[in-house]
């Protein structure tokens, strides 16, 4: 699959989803370079923005398989990735594979398990695998987590740590849909019996994996390269930061624009690319001081500031 197929690909994808899902096209293109730069995905909103129904219309248009989790306070970290279970007709161990296998998990409000629960999802985000009881077991491929929390409730909760928060490449929220994308739903659930939307498959697995690849061939001059890693930098550098992007949050910043790039149809990334990205891929890992926080200083907004005061290179197109 090129460049070219794939921009297509995304684009049909998105368009089914956006048939189901009342959403801006941003949103919808940010949980697809989730999908492209092979990472996974936080949404944070309030209940009933959709979040549920546009992880699980994501997973049908790709064509893959899906699971959901709903995260509680009693969950344990065994109902997610499964366990061994005892045969008592031979006296030997099997393992009884959880939830988590799927190609596409969504982990439904995930701030409410406690901790250790939120940690076995872990080894999973970033090595594609669990271990249980000391073996390890392969997880379906592709795998793509799209975990939602709720920002208004804090009874019950256990706020995500920061290296859990570190293994999403996007964070992002639905919002509010403006009036008429508000009528556009009624006249949505007017036409129809079921209460839920219904998408159709538009890839299947083999697509999305050949699609996954796709950004590997996009060009990034070093200058950008250069600009990407000042960015971060940067992040460490201001006052109002206790700990700044770390380096894996470099990476995916360039894994992202290069998933951008895929998005518009180009073959190489532009400054507009890394711009577009910056914010949903770093914003959520800067760690604010006691003053920022107290002060209700916004992580984005310090994001807006750095690439406000970082210089932008100047990168002509590259030759075919």
């Amino acid at each position: 699959m090129d460049v070219p197929e794939a921009a297509d690909a995304c684009a049909r994808v998105v368009d089914e989803v956006g048939g189901a899902v009342v959403a801006d096209r941003e949103f919808l293109d940010r949980v697809t370079l989730g999908i492209l730069a092979r990472g996974h995905v936080l949404l944070e909103d309030v209940p009933g923005t959709g979040k549920t129904l546009s992880a699980r219309s994501f997973a049908t248009a790709l064509g893959l398989e899906f699971s959901r989790i709903q995260f509680t306070p009693d969950l344990l970290p065994a109902d997610v990735t499964g366990t061994n279970v005892f045969d008592e007709r031979d006296g030997s161990f099997s393992f009884s594979p959880g939830p988590i296998f799927a190609n596409v998990v969504l982990a439904d409000e995930i701030n409410r398990a406690p901790p250790k629960t939120q940690a076995a999802l872990l080894e999973a985000m970033e090595e594609g695998q669990v271990t249980v009881d000391g073996d390890t077991h392969e997880l379906p491929s592709p795998f793509y987590v799209i975990a939602t929390q709720n920002p208004v409730e804090s009874e019950g909760a256990f706020p995500l740590p920061e290296a859990q928060l570190d293994r999403f490449t996007i964070k992002t929220s639905i919002g509010y849909p403006d009036e008429d994308g508000e009528l556009e739903l009624l006249r949505r659930r007017a036409g129809r019996v079921e209460q839920s939307p219904t998408v159709d498959r538009v890839l299947d697995p083999d697509a999305v994996a050949a699609l996954r690849e796709v950004p590997e061939s996009v060009r990034v001059e070093d200058d950008l390269l250069r600009y990407a890693a000042s960015l971060a930098r940067a992040t460490r550098e201001d006052r109002r930061v206790e700990a700044g992007v770390s380096p894996r949050g470099t990476q995916r910043l360039f894994e992202t624009a290069r998933a951008a790039a895929v998005i518009a149809g180009r073959e190489f990334v532009t400054p507009d690319d890394v711009k577009r990205v910056a914010e949903p891929t770093l914003a959520h890992r800067l760690v604010l001081t006691p003053d920022a926080a107290v002060n209700d200083v916004d992580e984005r907004d310090v994001i807006a500031d750095v690439l406000d005061r970082v210089a932008v290179p100047t990168v002509e197109a590259p030759e075919a």
